[in-house]
């Protein structure tokens, strides 16, 4: 049974808002991963509390930094068992959200739990480089976000190409982001961005592991060349 109270005084801790609904659908959520994680691996984190701040609170850091406006049109690179996108939705439900994941099975879950939870938002079945590349999703988007294992020059790579001029990709970073600073600016300049810097996202009651958000405005236009074809953003990082 998922800790409302934790949720929610964590929510409250971070400034994030959010209503009853909201809450009542985090429950629901973690119901149906639940559900799911029994036939197929979509999370190692089992424990409610630890889901919650792992998970949920986590995800919402960009809205306690008021970095997503309202109305946003928002692609979730990456998204695996639909996080940072799914809470960032749950308490935004303005937000028009689209998952993306290379893996379908991954897909057909968000999709199934969207419908039960009553939201809205867009699933995408690709490779982020090859979803970069389609009109329908390249430059198209005010904010790309993504908490996907990889290093900073690959998250520009994998992101940038999405987002369109005055926007801004976020991406979810541990305390070593610092030494991958030089190579992160050198690749957002090589796609059209410019790194506006790392702003600290803690997690309340959590002092053993710590988050940043590593965020990139898109100051020009994404060359036609990348991102590069699938799987080389990761064995050949632009910097």
């Amino acid at each position: 049974m998922m800790n409302r109270e934790r949720l929610t005084s964590g929510l409250e801790m971070m400034g994030v808002a959010f209503d009853q609904t909201a809450i009542e659908r985090f429950e629901a959520f973690h119901a149906i991963l639940d559900e799911y994680n029994q036939k197929m691996d979509l999370t190692a984190v089992l424990d409610e509390d630890e889901r919650i701040d792992r998970h949920d609170l986590d995800s919402a850091a960009p809205l306690a930094k008021g970095l997503l406006l309202p109305d946003s049109k928002v692609i979730d690179v990456g998204t695996g068992a639909g996080f940072p996108g799914m809470p960032l939705l749950i308490l935004r439900p303005d937000l028009k959200m689209t998952f993306l994941d290379a893996l379908n099975k991954r897909i057909l879950f968000l999709e199934d739990a969207l419908r039960r939870l009553g939201l809205k938002a867009e699933t995408l079945h690709a490779r982020a480089e090859d979803a970069a590349r389609m009109p329908a999703h390249r430059e198209m988007y005010d904010a790309a976000v993504s908490r996907a294992v990889a290093s900073a020059a690959v998250l520009q790579e994998l992101t940038l190409p999405f987002v369109r001029q005055g926007g801004t990709a976020i991406a979810w970073k541990g305390p070593g982001v610092q030494d991958e600073m030089v190579a992160a600016k050198r690749a957002a300049f090589v796609l059209g961005g410019t790194v506006r810097g790392v702003e600290s996202a803690p997690v309340p009651r959590r002092d053993d592991w710590a988050h940043c958000l590593l965020i990139t405005d898109k100051t020009g236009k994404t060359p036609k060349a990348y991102p590069r074809k699938a799987g080389t953003p990761n064995k050949k990082p632009l910097a």
